[in-house]
């Protein structure tokens, strides 16, 4: 077996003040001092608006409401060749409804991931459910803290029993000593201390610890309640400090002041464990049971302390036999059971030094082994996976391809928008705009924008949105097409291909364009476009929604209209292919036309996206049937030319060439390969972006990679020598996915051939 090398965890990280980021980094740390060969990493999750001085070991942030920051953690991991990324998954840490952003991560790793769960909900609400879902799936094993997590997972969510794995709370391994020392050096003297510790918010039940101090104060007079921690930053920045300040006036009402501190601070571990070590009764009087996991509970657990609890999850088990549960919110319960440890010091050591003994199982270091032996065999199976597969026929290498230059593009863009044709490298103004191409524009400027690539400009990705909002024509619920250079419409509404095209830009631009300001308007407009395609009977109108429906789904999971038109769309695409197919046929139409590997790329990212397991099996096997079809005998790269299309049966006209089918060809396999992990749509996909370069019929460059200029195709005898808006934005997606799967294989970059890097000529 290969040995394990690396390790990264994505969780909140300490600096940031939250128990994830404490839990991330105790983990990460004790992963790496149990085994010092082992290299470990931290992909820390950034809430908005704040910035932390992280420490060397975290690798990459994620600012939670970006997600183009998603997406470049992703290339981040893959081309570092983790070997396994742990996942500290809790609902609130991520961005996007119920935090489904950070399926966009998960979908694009090439490693096992492994995903600690500190929250499972028993009763989600559907978009909880979906996400959480989803997440299961993406992961090779899940870990819980408690055997309730186990059982909720299986009989919730119907997970294997196989894939759960439960792991109790790490807690730090530190000699056991009585309270009275630690008291007299935190300057309590011998005041008997009970101690809560946490990030203040209202479902924590400090209050009723307050209301109860009273019947705790008739039999220890002396008592000192500590209440240790900063109020949780969300409820500043919604309330400020308003809650404290009514735990404040109550305390005052009681009048027990002299009673009751509150230490207003987030605190490193040290200073937590001088306070845990110093208290005599530890508590938590949480307000109901839905807590999984509760790191403070575990430490108090592990250095020995008495604990008083309400009944969540954890407590219930952690607290079986080493502790005092009480009902939820009963002041008077909590009181007598802290009043009966306070005036029985045998009762309570002999309590925390049984809690002592149980815990030693659960120290870091041992819940680092544990870990560890889990890494080691997800890993092992993976390998026993691979290796089991027959050998892949030799795969053409994908190096790293040009850098990405976007002057062309930006040349053929005036205020109005991405011109259609040009004369050469000049825009035509003769033949004006199209909503097609603009919408490729903004497809191209989302796609950019959450990639390590080169941005467009913040004002051209503008303006293709304003063109497509002005195309949309609200009486006729169609999107207008073809305008001419003077800003006239030449048409009420324009063909159900560019309909659909521009619902996939808007789609992509809910999801993830990175203004987001600009996604509400996206959203509201697919929306409002979208029940039109229900009449449609085009398959690439068809394809084309249900790309946009993809990324629009998951960004609102909750809309069930946008659901049911894509199972809508979804049985008619597969019906087109099950009407064609034959024995040597497995395709949508009796002839190839344009864009025609958008047709089995739809049906892959849809199935893997509804689990609809008979809809990847379709795209998967009509997109090798394409492939296999689109190569000359001397291997390379070619579609089915312009004036081929439509024809019956395999095409014997293979000119014009044109980018359109090659950019279509890389984005499907690079869907293919996200689904199915076979190398051989890594070499296809590199088939097709070298007939840019001059792998081709002609050995002609297409691309000038100084400028991202493309010709508009392959003649008989020739380049086409001018380069137009659907060409440019043609080679730049083809590029930028291109290198996003060279950053996904792992290769490095290397020189391309002299000839395959010649500009046009």
């Amino acid at each position: 077996m290969s040995k394990l090398r690396q390790i990264a965890f994505i969780g909140n990280s300490l600096p940031r003040r939250c128990g994830i980021a404490t839990f991330t980094s105790d983990l990460q740390r004790a992963v790496a001092e149990r085994r010092p060969d082992l290299e470990t990493s931290i992909v820390a999750m950034t809430d908005c608006g704040h910035t932390y001085a992280y420490p060397a070991k975290v690798i990459a942030q994620i600012r939670d409401e970006r997600p183009a920051d998603y997406l470049a953690a992703a290339d981040v991991l893959n081309a570092g060749h983790i070997d396994i990324v742990s996942l500290q998954h809790e609902f609130g840490i991520f961005g996007g409804e119920a935090g489904g952003d950070i399926l966009e991560l998960l979908s694009r790793l090439t490693m096992p991931v492994v995903t600690t769960l500190h929250t499972v909900l028993a009763d989600p609400t559907p978009v909880q459910r979906d996400v959480f879902e989803r997440i299961i799936t993406a992961s090779a094993r899940l870990v819980v803290m408690a055997e309730k997590g186990r059982e909720m997972l299986q009989n919730v969510y119907g997970v294997a029993a196989e894939k759960i794995v439960v792991i109790p709370h790490g807690v730090p391994d530190i000699p056991f000593e009585t309270s009275d020392a630690a008291k007299a050096r935190a300057g309590y003297g011998t005041r008997p201390v009970i101690l809560t510790f946490g990030l203040l918010s209202p479902n924590k039940g400090i209050e009723v610890m307050i209301d109860a101090m009273p019947f705790i104060l008739k039999a220890r007079p002396d008592a000192l309640y500590v209440v240790l921690g900063a109020t949780h930053p969300n409820l500043v920045r919604d309330d400020g400090e308003a809650y404290r300040e009514r735990l404040l006036a109550r305390v005052a009402a009681l009048a027990i002041d002299d009673h009751v501190v509150f230490l207003d601070q987030f605190v490193d571990q040290a200073t937590l464990l001088r306070h845990i070590a110093a208290c005599d009764v530890y508590v938590t009087p949480y307000l109901n049971e839905a807590q999984m996991t509760s790191g403070t509970l575990a430490y108090s657990f592990g250095l020995g302390r008495a604990i008083v609890s309400t009944p969540y999850w954890h407590a219930q088990e952690l607290l079986a036999k080493s502790g005092i549960l009480v009902p939820f919110g009963d002041r008077e319960a909590i009181g007598r059971a802290i009043s009966d440890l306070l005036k029985n010091d045998e009762r309570r050591q002999a309590m925390g030094l049984e809690a002592y003994q149980r815990s030693r199982s659960m120290t870091w270091t041992r819940t680092a082994e544990h870990y560890l032996d889990m890494f080691d065999r997800v890993r092992e199976q993976r390998i026993m996976v691979v290796a089991r597969r027959p050998a892949p026929a030799r795969a053409r290498a994908i190096s790293m391809p040009p850098e990405l230059r976007i002057d062309h593009l930006i040349a053929m863009c005036d205020d109005t928008g991405l011109f259609q044709h040009a004369v050469h490298s000049v825009p035509d103004r003769a033949h004006g705009y199209c909503v097609d191409d603009n919408a490729r524009g903004l497809l191209l400027a989302v796609t950019l924008e959450n990639s390590s690539e080169m941005n467009l400009p913040s004002l051209v990705t503008a303006r293709f949105a304003a063109f497509v909002q002005h195309a949309w024509n609200p009486d006729t619920r169609r999107f207008r097409n073809f305008m001419s250079f003077d800003r006239r419409w030449l048409e009420e509404k324009g063909s159900e291909d560019s309909h659909g095209r521009t619902l996939w830009a808007l789609g992509e631009c809910v999801r993830t364009d990175a203004a987001p300001f600009r996604r509400p308007w996206a959203a509201a407009l697919f929306a409002e476009a979208l029940p039109t395609v229900e009449g449609f009977r085009s398959p690439r109108a068809l394809a084309f929604t249900l790309l946009g429906l993809d990324p629009y789904c998951a960004a609102y999971p909750a809309d069930g209209t946008a659901g049911r038109i894509r199972l809508l769309l979804i049985d008619r695409l597969l019906a087109s292919l099950s009407a064609n197919e034959k024995t040597d046929w497995a395709w949508f139409e009796e002839g190839l036309s344009y864009d025609n590997a958008r047709l089995p790329q739809a049906l892959i990212v849809s199935g893997d996206a509804t689990g609809l397991r008979s809809c990847t099996h379709a795209g998967l096997r009509s997109l090798r049937w394409l492939v296999a079809h689109q190569v000359s005998p001397s291997g390379q790269f070619r579609p089915v030319g312009s004036e081929g299309f439509g024809a019956p049966g395999v095409p014997g006209q293979i000119f014009d060439q044109q980018p359109l089918e090659a950019t279509a060809t890389i984005s499907a396999c690079l869907a293919a390969y996200r689904v199915d992990g076979d190398p051989k749509w890594q070499q296809e996909a590199g088939r097709a972006f070298a007939w840019f370069m001059g792998e081709n019929d002609l050995s002609s460059p297409l691309v000038d990679v100084e400028t991202g200029a493309c010709r508009d195709g392959l003649h008989p005898d020739r380049a086409n020598q001018n380069q137009g808006g659907e060409s440019a934005v043609s080679y730049l997606l083809g590029l930028a996915d291109i290198r996003q799967l060279a950053r996904m294989s792992g290769d490095r970059p290397r020189i391309a051939s002299r000839r395959a890097l010649a500009a046009p000529r």
